[in-house]
C-alpha cells in the first residue's frame, strides 16, 4: 500500500482555509548541465520506445517520496533526475480529478479496481502517464453542470492558456466564454501538488463549494493530457541559485516594477528585517519556496476544503430532507466511500467533518426533548453514517493510532445524550458485534433446547448509531486463517486431514470463516470499500461456504429430531410443529435478522459477488448528474480457486440472496427497526429482478427453494416457524415468478406455503417461547405491536394475486390458491381486493370471460360479504354491488343462490334495495339473455326473498318488498299485510307516510288512506312545530281523506286534532277543506254531492274548534316569554287567528272576548296592549 494512502496521522484537523504552499527552506546547490526536454511518455510517444530507466524511477520516487526526502539521501542531484521528479509528480489519472470535482465518479467497469489486481489509486495510468478519457468523457452527455464536464468543455474549446509548471507548482488562465447574462471573463489558476495529489489549488473565480471549480479541473487536465505542451522548470530556488548579484537585483526589482502595488510593501518589510541582523527572518538559514514541494512532515493528501464540506452538510441538514437535501447527503456518503477505495486518506477526514454536522443538528435536542422519532429519511442517513464508520474503522492497513484516535471520537460522540440510538428509540437485543457466538454448531452441533438466553431489556446497555463501529474497534486482520483465506485463491487444506469435523475448513477443503455473519460480512464491505475487491470476494466466498455448511448440519438435525420425536401418523405435523417451537427451536440461526441489519451483511455479499460479474457498455466515466441508471447487465465469472471449476460468483450471489431472504427471523421490536426490514426485502428482490436467469441461476434457484422448503426452524418457508416471525411473503411472490417459467409445482409450493401469517392467528401458542423478553408483545393483547402489518397484508395479498392470475384455466391451482386465502387472509378489504383483481383477469375486454377464476372470484366476494356481515365496513355498499355485478358474469346459478341464501351475505336492507333490485332490473334481464321461464325463477327467488326481508325488517324493508312483488297479486297482498301488521308496532309515521304516499301512486287510495290513519296515530305536532318535516305528509293525508269523501275525512279529523296542536297547520288544514266538496278522487260505487262542507257540522267543527283552542294556547305560549323585537311577528298571528275565528257564526264575538282578555291579563306590557288595540280595537 502507498505510504500516506488511506493513512491519517493523529494530529489535530487542518484550518479550514485553503493550506498554504510549501514554505520549506532550500539551501542546496542546483547541479549545472543541460536538462532533457520532455522526454518519452506521451501518447505520440509511448509506441515508439519504451520507458527509460530514468522515468520508471522518477515515476516512483515522485508518487512515493516528498522531494525534501530525496535531497537529504543524495548530496547531488542532476538536473534531468530533478525535471523527470518534478515531471511525474503531478496526478496522472483523470478519475482522482474527477473525484474531487463531481459527486459521483465511475469509470466503466471500476466500481473497483479491476478484479485481480489491487492497484494503488492513479495506477491505470498508461505508460505515458495519461488516463486518456477524452472520447469517452466527452462524448456522455450526462453531468453537464458539474465542474469535471465542464472542465472538460473548457479544456476542448481552447480555454486554457499561459500553463507554466514551476517545481511542484502549476499556473495558468482559464476563459470563461461569454453567455447571454455574464461577459467573457478570464481567471487566474494556481495549483501545488505533491507525490501525485493536488494539495492546494486558487482560483480567481472565488468559487465556493466542496470541489474543485471548472478552471482547476480545466487546468488540470490540460498537464495530464497535455504535458508536453507545459512550460516545465524547476523549482524557482534552484533558478535564483544560478544567478548573481546584479542578476539577483535586477529580477527583485522588475518583479517590483510589475508588481509595485501589490508587492512594494511586502517588498519592503522583507528588505528591512534582511538589513536588520536580529531579525527573526536571519535566524533561519535558507529561504521559503512555494514551487520546491513537501516537507518530510507535511500530510500527504489531496486537497479538501473542510469549511466547505461543514457549510453543505449543514445546509443539507437544515433543509430537513427537503428541495432533494437527502440525496446531496447520500451523494457525499458515496463520495466518502469513493475516496476510501480509491486508498484517499481524505475519506475518513471527509465523514468526520459529516459527522461533526450531524451531531450539531438541532433537530437531535428537540426531538428527543419532545420524545418523538427522527423522520425515516433522516433515519437511514444516520444508519449510512453509522456503517461507513464501521468500515472505516476496519480498513485493513490502518495503524493504531489512527483506529485509537477514531474510537476515542466515537466514543464522545456515542456518550452524548442527543446521539441517535441504532433501533431507533427502542431497545434492541441484538448480539454484540464481537462477542456474538459464532454459527459453533458446526463444530459441536446445537444443543435440543436450542434456546437463546437473552439480557433483560432493563440490562441493556445503551447503543448508538456508533456503538458498532466502537465495537469494531476491536477487531483486527492478524489471524493466520484469515490472512490465507484473503490471500490466495487457492488455499485449502490437504486432502488427508478432510475426515472428520473441523472449524476451518468444509469437507471439500474449502476454506470457512467462523464468525458473527454480519461482522465477517462487516470484513468483507470494508476490504471492497478500501480499495480490495478480489480479497474482499475471496473472504466472501468463505463466507458462503460457512452458510452452506451451516445449512446443510441444520437440515440434518432437524431431518433426525422430525424422526425421532414424532411418528410418521398423517396429520401429525401441527403436533410436531408445536413441539418443536416448545423446545425452543426457531431460535437455533436468527440471533438476528440479517434482512435488515444494521450492517446489511446480505447486501454487501450480494454487491461485491455481483460486482466482478457486471457487463459494462462502454468505457464512459459517470460524474453522477444522469438520470435514471441502467439496469445492470451481468455474465459468469468462475470462482477462483474453485476444485471443480463449476462456481459461479454470479450463481453464488443468487445463493447467498436465497439463503439471507429465507432465513426465520423473529419480527425485531419498533417501527422504525420493522420498516427497514420491509425496506431491505424489496431493495434485495428489487436486484434479484435485475439478473437474467439462465440454467446455471435456475439450477440454484431450485436447490435453494427445496432446501429452504425441507428446512426446519432455520427457514422462513419451513414447516415450522414462530408464531412472530417475520413473515415470507415478499420474498416469495420473486421465487414464484422465477421458478413459474422452469418448475410450476414447486413454485406453488413455495408460494402456498409462504402465504401464511401467524401471527393473526388465535391458535398460536400461549407463551412467547422463542423471545421471552419481547417486551412490547408481553401486553395482554391478541397480536404482538407489528407496526408494519398492514403493509404486511398487503404483500400477502400481492403474492395472492400474483397465483391467481398464473393459475387462471387451471382449475384445481385455483382450487388450491382459493383455499390458502380463505385460510391465511384475515383482512375482507384485501379479500375484496384479490375478488376484484380475479374479476378483471377474468373477463378481458377483448376475450371471453375465463369461469373458472370468475368463480374464484365469486367465492371470495361471498367470502368478504360473510366477513362483513356483522361488522361496519365503509365498502360495504360498493361489494354488494360488486358481488351482484360479479354474480352476473357468473350466470343464472350464481343469482339464484345468492338469493336464496340472502341471509348469510346480506342485511335485509342490502337484499332488497340493492341485491334483488339490480337482479331485476332491465339491464341484468338483457345481460343474462333470459327465456320466460328463467325470468320468472329468478323474479320468483326475489319476491321471495322480499318477503323474507319484510318480515324480518319491515321498517326498513317493506317498501322494497311491495315494489318487487307489484307483478304478483299473491306476493303483494301477503307484503301489504306485513305492512298493516307491523304498523302498530315497529313503523315510524314517516315511513307509514312513505308507504302510503306510494300506495296512492300505484292506485289503491283506500290503502293509502289506511296507512294514513296509521301514520297519524304516531305523530304528535307540538304547538310551536311550524316548520316540522311531517307537516306535508299531514296535509297530503288530510287531502287524501277529503278527496275520498265525507266518510273518510270524519274518521281522519279526530285523528288530526288528537296528534297536531300546531295553530297555523290546522287552520291551513281547515281552510283546504272548506274550499272544495269532498269525494273528488271519483271512489269506484260511491256518489259525490258535489256541496261544500260547512264549519258548522260535523266533521270540521270539531277542527274548527281545535284550531280556536291552539291559537289561544299559543298565544298564551307566546307571550310568557316575547320581547319587543317580535311585537310585529305577534300582531300578524293575531290577524291569522281572527280569520280562523271568524269562520264559526258566533267567532266575532269570541275574538272580541279572547282580545278582552289578552288587554286584562297582559296589562303590565303597555306598549304591545297598545298595539293590540290599534289594530283589533
Amino acid at each position: 500500500m502507498a505510504e500516506g494512502r488511506g493513512e491519517l496521522p493523529p494530529q489535530p484537523p487542518l484550518h479550514l482555509s485553503l493550506p498554504p504552499a510549501s514554505k520549506r527552506p532550500c539551501l542546496r546547490p542546483a547541479p549545472r548541465g543541460p536538462g532533457p526536454g520532455p522526454g518519452p511518455g506521451f501518447p505520440n510517444s509511448r509506441f515508439r520506445c519504451p520507458e527509460s530507466l530514468l522515468d520508471c524511477a522518477a515515476k516512483a520516487v515522485a508518487e512515493k517520496w516528498a522531494f525534501e526526502r530525496v535531497e537529504e539521501r543524495f548530496e547531488r542531484i542532476p538536473e534531468p533526475v530533478q525535471r523527470r521528479i518534478v515531471y511525474w509528480s503531478f496526478p496522472r489519472n483523470e478519475r482522482e480529478i474527477c473525484m474531487y470535482s463531481s459527486f459521483q465518479c465511475r469509470v466503466a467497469g471500476e466500481e473497483g479496481p479491476a478484479v485481480g489486481t489491487v492497484a494503488p489509486a492513479g495506477s491505470g495510468s498508461v505508460p505515458g502517464g495519461v488516463t486518456n478519457t477524452t472520447a469517452a468523457a466527452g462524448a456522455a452527455g450526462t453531468g453537464d453542470g458539474l465542474p469535471f464536464r465542464r472542465g472538460i468543455r473548457l479544456l476542448e474549446t481552447g480555454c486554457v492558456e499561459n500553463v507554466l509548471q514551476v517545481g511542484f507548482h502549476l499556473s495558468g488562465t482559464v476563459m470563461e466564454p461569454a453567455s447571454q447574462s455574464e461577459p467573457e471573463v478570464t481567471h487566474k489558476v494556481a495549483i501545488s501538488f505533491d507525490r501525485c495529489k493536488i494539495t492546494s489549488v486558487t482560483c480567481g473565480c472565488g468559487n465556493r463549494d466542496i470541489f474543485y471549480c471548472a478552471h482547476v479541473v480545466a487546468l488540470s487536465l490540460y498537464r495530464i493530457r497535455k504535458p508536453e505542451q507545459v512550460k516545465l522548470r524547476l523549482p524557482i530556488s534552484e533558478t535564483l541559485f544560478q544567478m548573481n548579484r546584479d542578476q539577483l537585483q535586477k529580477l527583485v526589482q522588475y518583479l517590483i516594477t510589475a508588481h509595485h502595488t501589490e508587492v512594494l510593501p511586502t517588498a519592503q518589510k522583507l528588505a528591512d528585517e534582511i538589513l536588520s541582523s536580529n531579525s527573526e527572518i536571519n535566524q533561519v538559514h535558507g529561504a521559503p519556496d512555494p514551487t520546491a514541494g513537501a516537507s518530510i512532515d507535511d500530510d500527504n493528501c489531496w486537497h479538501l476544503d473542510e469549511e466547505q464540506v461543514r457549510e453543505q452538510v449543514k445546509l443539507f441538514l437544515s433543509q430537513g430532507g427537503y428541495y432533494g437535501s437527502g440525496k446531496q447527503l447520500n451523494s457525499m456518503f458515496a463520495k466518502v466511500r469513493e475516496m476510501l477505495r480509491m486508498r484517499d486518506s481524505n475519506g475518513a477526514r471527509m465523514l468526520t467533518l459529516i459527522t461533526e454536522q450531524f451531531m450539531a443538528d438541532p433537530r437531535l435536542a428537540l426531538w428527543r426533548q419532545q420524545g418523538t422519532g427522527m423522520t425515516d429519511k433522516c433515519r437511514q442517513l444516520w444508519d449510512e453514517l453509522g456503517a461507513l464508520w464501521v468500515c472505516i474503522v476496519l480498513n485493513p492497513h490502518c495503524k493504531s493510532e489512527e483506529k485509537s484516535g477514531w474510537l476515542k471520537q466515537l466514543k464522545k460522540w456515542g456518550d452524548m445524550d442527543i446521539c441517535p440510538l441504532e433501533d431507533g428509540n427502542y431497545g434492541s437485543e441484538l448480539p454484540n458485534i464481537t462477542n456474538a457466538l459464532p454459527q459453533s454448531n458446526l463444530a459441536q452441533g446445537q444443543s435440543q433446547s436450542g434456546a437463546v438466553t437473552h439480557t433483560d431489556s432493563l440490562a441493556r446497555p445503551r447503543r448508538t448509531v456508533f456503538t458498532r463501529a466502537m465495537e469494531a474497534c476491536d477487531l483486527h486482520w492478524q489471524d493466520s486463517h484469515l490472512q490465507r483465506i484473503i490471500s490466495c485463491d487457492y488455499y485449502m487444506s490437504p486432502a488427508y486431514q478432510r475426515e472428520g469435523e473441523s472449524l476451518l475448513f468444509n469437507p471439500q477443503g474449502l476454506p470457512l470463516w467462523l464468525d458473527h455473519v454480519p461482522t465477517a460480512c462487516a470484513r468483507v464491505d470494508a476490504l471492497r470499500s478500501h480499495g480490495y475487491p478480489r480479497e474482499a470476494l475471496r473472504l466472501g466466498v468463505a463466507i458462503i461456504n460457512t452458510l452452506r455448511l451451516q445449512q446443510h448440519r441444520q437440515l440434518d438435525i432437524y431431518k433426525h429430531q422430525k424422526k425421532g420425536s414424532a411418528p410418521c401418523l398423517p396429520g401429525n405435523s401441527s403436533l410436531f410443529s408445536l413441539e418443536l417451537l416448545q423446545k425452543g427451536m426457531t431460535s437455533t440461526t436468527n440471533l438476528e435478522g440479517w434482512v435488515g441489519h444494521p450492517l446489511d451483511p446480505i447486501g454487501c455479499l450480494f454487491t461485491t459477488l455481483t460486482e466482478t460479474c457486471r457487463v459494462e457498455d462502454d468505457n464512459a466515466m459517470d460524474t453522477g448528474d444522469s438520470g435514471e441508471p441502467k439496469p445492470p447487465v451481468y455474465h459468469h465469472v468462475p470462482v477462483w480457486g474453485c476444485p471443480d471449476g463449476g462456481e459461479s460468483y454470479l450463481a453464488l450471489a443468487l445463493e447467498v440472496a436465497l439463503m439471507g431472504m429465507g432465513q426465520q427471523r423473529v419480527m425485531p421490536e419498533g417501527l422504525y427497526a420493522q420498516d427497514k426490514v420491509c425496506r431491505n426485502e424489496e431493495q434485495i428482490v428489487a436486484k434479484l429482478q435485475e439478473m437474467e436467469l439462465d440454467d446455471l441461476l435456475v439450477q440454484t434457484l431450485r436447490k435453494q427453494a427445496i432446501l429452504l422448503l425441507e428446512g426446519g426452524p432455520f427457514s422462513g418457508l419451513g414447516e415450522v416457524i414462530h408464531r412472530e416471525s417475520v413473515p415470507m411473503h415478499t420474498f416469495a411472490k420473486y421465487l414464484f415468478s422465477a421458478l413459474l417459467p422452469h418448475d410450476t409445482d414447486l413454485a406453488y409450493k413455495l408460494a402456498l406455503r409462504a402465504m401464511r401469517l401467524p401471527v393473526l392467528e388465535s391458535t398460536g401458542p400461549s407463551g412467547d417461547l422463542g423471545h421471552p423478553h419481547h417486551g412490547i408483545s408481553m401486553v395482554p393483547s391478541r397480536y404482538p405491536r407489528w407496526f408494519t402489518l398492514g403493509h404486511l397484508e398487503s404483500q400477502q395479498c400481492e403474492l395472492a394475486s400474483t397465483m391467481l392470475t398464473a393459475a387462471k384455466g387451471d382449475m384445481l391451482r385455483l382450487r388450491t390458491v382459493l383455499e390458502a386465502i380463505q385460510k391465511n387472509i384475515h383482512s375482507s378489504s384485501l379479500i375484496f381486493k384479490l375478488a376484484q383483481d380475479a374479476f378483471k383477469i377474468a373477463t378481458p375486454a377483448d376475450n371471453p370471460p375465463d369461469i373458472t377464476l370468475l368463480n374464484v372470484a365469486l367465492e371470495l366476494g361471498l367470502q368478504v360479504m360473510r366477513m362483513t356481515l356483522s361488522t361496519l365496513n365503509w365498502r360495504r355498499r360498493e361489494m354488494v354491488r360488486w358481488l351482484v355485478t360479479c354474480a352476473t358474469e357468473v350466470g343464472l346459478r350464481a343469482l339464484v343462490s345468492i338469493l336464496q341464501s340472502w341471509y348469510t351475505l346480506f342485511t335485509p336492507t342490502e337484499a332488497t334495495s340493492i341485491v334483488a333490485a339490480t337482479v331485476m332490473s332491465h339491464n341484468t334481464i338483457l345481460r343474462l339473455s333470459l327465456d320466460y321461464p328463467q325470468r320468472e325463477e329468478l323474479a320468483s327467488c326475489a319476491r321471495t326473498l322480499a318477503l323474507q326481508c319484510a318480515m324480518k325488517d319491515p321498517q326498513n324493508c317493506a317498501l322494497s318488498a311491495l315494489t318487487l312483488c307489484e307483478k304478483d297479486h299473491i306476493a303483494f297482498e301477503t307484503a301489504y299485510q306485513i305492512v298493516i301488521d307491523a304498523a302498530s308496532t315497529g313503523m315510524t309515521y314517516s315511513q307509514l307516510f312513505t308507504i302510503a304516499r306510494y300506495m296512492e301512486h300505484r292506485g289503491y287510495p283506500l290503502r293509502a288512506f289506511k296507512l294514513a290513519s296509521l301514520a297519524m296515530t304516531h305523530l304528535n305536532l307540538a304547538y310551536n312545530q311550524d316548520t316540522h318535516p311531517a307537516i306535508n305528509d299531514v296535509l297530503w293525508a288530510c287531502a287524501l281523506s277529503h278527496s275520498l269523501g265525507k266518510n273518510e275525512l270524519a274518521a281522519i279529523i279526530p285523528l288530526v286534532v288528537k296528534s297536531v296542536h300546531c295553530a297555523t297547520v290546522l287552520s291551513d288544514i281547515l281552510r283546504r277543506c272548506t274550499m272544495t266538496a269532498p269525494g273528488l278522487a271519483g271512489i269506484p260505487g260511491r256518489r259525490n254531492s258535489g256541496k261544500l262542507m260547512s264549519t258548522d257540522k260535523a266533521p270540521l267543527r270539531q277542527l274548527l274548534d281545535a284550531t280556536i283552542s291552539a291559537y289561544i294556547n299559543t298565544t298564551h305560549s307566546r307571550l310568557t316569554h316575547i320581547s319587543p323585537r317580535h311585537y310585529g311577528e305577534f300582531i300578524e298571528f293575531l290577524s291569522k287567528a281572527r280569520e280562523t275565528f271568524l269562520l264559526a257564526q258566533d267567532g266575532h264575538i269570541q275574538f272580541a272576548q279572547f282580545i278582552d282578555n289578552l288587554k286584562q291579563i297582559y296589562k303590565g306590557k303597555k306598549k304591545l296592549m297598545m298595539l293590540v288595540r290599534e289594530r283589533f280595537g
